[in-house]
């Protein structure tokens, strides 16, 4: 059970009271002359982070001693205060103190938590100079810092150099090949050490867990787990919570669950944050919301992590009251203003549905203090649900703010401007990418790709995904998606091929780029037994949109029968989108019978979706059934659902101008309605049998003078 907040503020307040005590105590006695006294108070100041009141009492000592030096250097570290500490190094040198192996383990330790890389090579020559070296405790913090600030190679040089490596050695360089992703050198290492005889602590198996973080692993985690059951560490806090997120990214929820089962009486708020989080990655939101009560319910109180991971399972419409909770619970604890939070929010309010925008926007414009996340969320927003030219104008904003821009910002006025097909204005945001060093980071070469694919220019999609390392499907799938959108679905597929050969991990995104390649080439029964084969070949389950997407290719291929059957099959209840594919479909095969029924199905799921009405509408004016489609029509108005109108973008001289249907805006509208009409006049006239005959006697004039000319 964890501590409540306000007891470790009075046992803060006590351990203080009772330092001034002691402080008192020694001056009224005169024992602070004493070095040792002097000392033993020193440090009592700095763990209670009282360092003027420590500075102040230091300046007093009439005899330091390096003890008292190395007391004001830590002090300083565990604050977070690097500077003060290298003066106060510099200082103790300057008063003739030598510095000692604790010293220099304080000084590194600061180093390495502000990732200060330079500082600490600099201390290492320090180290050198001073014969330090072998030295475990200034070693270990040496290696700890090169490990932190992902030097592996240099904290190994270190770690070879040190006569007899403890444990803590030996945790700090493991956590660093950790770090940077070796699995197979941070496992070596473990491996080193037992051979060693050097007892593996929590310090070692907690960083070897993250690594273990796919369904590839899940024979190594239940290894790990009996070596740390074996070492008699399964009930250790951080061992258990990596546990937990081990089993977890193994895909092992039960195995996960189990850990936390078997932690009763030894669980903190890491330990449930650590289950919280495993449920919902695994789309548990229901029981991720049973334990968010029963931890609150046990005396747990949420802190930052835990509203942020619960407020990101409350966009599903099932959710939505459980959203607007938690953000009243958010106010009332005051926490709305912390920007982690806030973002949260936003983030929740935005995958709701496209009406939430007005929220996410008020949110957003309420918060004084905004970081990268919360310009980037409102920026995903209006690229998201199609208010691509407020993204654009939030970009430049962005610009002019001096926000830094990172990968997430590109990729989203990326894939805006590919909407927008403003290919010019593309290349402009390609090249601003290009100078901020982002053209080979996979979430902006995806979306240089999208753009590229969307504008028909298949080959500078090809050249952007080449200038990638390759090594992700992120780009990969966008490329396999430009093929397939471009009509040339074989090279999609040798791509997907050619993915599996590299060993490039397949994900579900890979199989829906498959099928919609498969679907646009018509390609029937292949794409059905990529279907068949992805969790028996690849362990990928098909999700919805596998379906919709096998529903799509039987239907262009105007098999609907197969497609119903198929939807009978699935082993989940369908959703709009499976039935709105289908609906599509009978669209194209003129079967009002069957688009009836399934219209039926979705005006249950979504009354207000104007899709559905407008499909249904276009098949019975396309079969001429008139009074079904006025009485759609009625219904339509009846309901208040309004046929959301289709936008149309032309770019010129760098500038895009919008239109829809019946648009009156535009301030060259009455030019534009009056060339309309003229062009409408010129296209009506050479529909009658005059125009005909004008344009062919112009043809046979061409061809006269052509031939004349000798050109053919």
């Amino acid at each position: 059970m964890r501590r409540p907040l306000n007891s470790l503020i009075q046992s803060s307040a006590y351990a203080f009271y009772k330092v001034l005590t002691t402080h008192c105590h020694a001056l009224k006695l005169g024992t602070l002359a004493n070095v040792y006294t002097a000392n033993k108070i020193l440090n009592a100041y700095t763990r209670c982070k009282e360092l003027h009141i420590a500075r102040k009492l230091f300046d007093e000592i009439p005899h330091r001693d390096t003890v008292s030096w190395n007391t004001m250097i830590a002090g300083f570290v565990n604050c977070g205060n690097l500077e003060t500490a290298c003066k106060i190094l510099k200082n103790m040198r300057r008063c003739g103190f030598d510095f000692d192996g604790y010293s220099f383990g304080s000084l590194l330790k600061g180093v390495a938590s502000a990732y200060r890389l330079e500082v600490g090579q600099q201390l290492h020559s320090m180290v050198i100079k001073m014969g330090y070296e072998e030295n475990v405790y200034a070693g270990s913090a040496l290696l700890d810092m090169y490990a932190k600030c992902e030097k592996v190679e240099d904290a190994y040089t270190v770690f070879e150099y040190l006569p007899e490596p403890n444990s803590v050695s030996w945790n700090a360089l493991i956590a660093g090949f950790s770090k940077v992703g070796d699995r197979s050198t941070a496992f070596w290492l473990l491996h080193c050490m037992e051979t060693e005889g050097v007892r593996a602590e929590d310090g070692t198996f907690a960083p070897l867990l993250t690594l273990l973080d796919d369904i590839e692993f899940y024979k190594l985690t239940i290894q790990v787990h009996g070596k740390i059951v074996k070492h008699g560490l399964a009930f250790d806090n951080t061992v258990c919570n990596a546990m937990i997120t081990s089993y977890s990214e193994c895909g092992s929820i039960r195995d996960a669950r189990k850990v936390f089962d078997g932690a009763v009486g030894m669980r903190d708020l890491v330990t449930w944050n650590s289950m919280l989080a495993a449920y919902l990655v695994h789309e548990e939101e229901e029981l991720g919301f049973q334990l968010f009560l029963d931890m609150q319910r046990l005396g747990f109180e949420p802190d930052i992590y835990t509203y942020t991971s619960i407020l990101s399972a409350c966009f599903e419409k099932a959710h939505k009251s459980h959203g607007q909770s938690l953000h009243a619970e958010v106010i009332k604890r005051g926490l709305e203003y912390l920007v982690p939070i806030s973002n949260a929010l936003i983030a929740m309010y935005l995958k709701s549905n496209n009406t939430s925008m007005g929220e996410a926007l008020k949110l957003f414009e309420s918060m004084e203090l905004k970081d990268r996340v919360s310009w980037n969320s409102i920026l995903t927003g209006f690229s998201q649900i199609g208010l691509n030219e407020d993204a654009l104008k939030l970009f430049g904003q962005m610009r002019s703010l001096m926000v830094e821009i990172d990968h997430y910002a590109f990729s989203a006025v990326l894939r805006s401007c590919a909407d927008l097909a403003t290919l010019h204005l593309g290349r402009q945001v390609h090249v601003l990418a290009i100078k901020s060093g982002f053209e080979t980071n996979d979430f902006v070469a995806s979306a240089l790709i999208f753009l590229y694919s969307k504008c028909g220019i298949i080959e500078d999609a090809r050249k952007s995904f080449e200038e990638t390392p390759n090594d992700s499907s992120i780009a990969w799938n966008s490329l396999i998606f430009g093929y397939a959108q471009n009509g040339q679905g074989s090279i999609a597929l040798d791509l997907f091929f050619l993915m599996r050969d590299r060993k490039v991990r397949l994900d579900h995104i890979t199989f829906v780029a498959v099928l919609t390649a498969c679907s646009h080439i018509g390609l029937v029964e292949e794409g059905l037994n990529f279907l068949k084969s992805m969790e028996s070949d690849y362990g990928i389950p098909p999700r919805m949109e596998h379906y919709a997407c096998a529903v799509d290719l039987l239907g262009r291929a105007r098999g609907l029968g197969e497609a119903r059957t198929l939807i009978e099959s699935m082993p989940f209840k369908p959703d709009a989108m499976v039935w709105k594919t289908l609906l599509g479909a009978c669209r194209v095969c003129g079967d009002i019978e069957l688009a009836t029924q399934v219209a039926s199905h979705l005006l249950e799921l979504e009354p207000e979706e104007h899709c559905t009405y407008v499909l249904l509408s276009h098949l019975y004016g396309h079969l001429r059934r008139w009074d079904e489609k006025a009485n759609l029509t009625r219904l339509m108005r009846e309901r208040g659902v309004k046929k959301v109108p289709g936008w149309s973008w032309i770019e010129i001289k760098n500038q895009v101008h919008a239109f829809n249907a019946e648009d009156q805006s535009h301030p060259l509208c009455k030019e534009i309605y009056q060339m309309l009409g003229e062009l409408m006049e010129e296209i009506t006239w050479l529909d009658t049998d005059t125009g005909l005959d004008a344009l062919i006697s112009d043809f046979d004039v061409c061809d006269a003078k052509l031939l004349s000319a000798g050109n053919f």
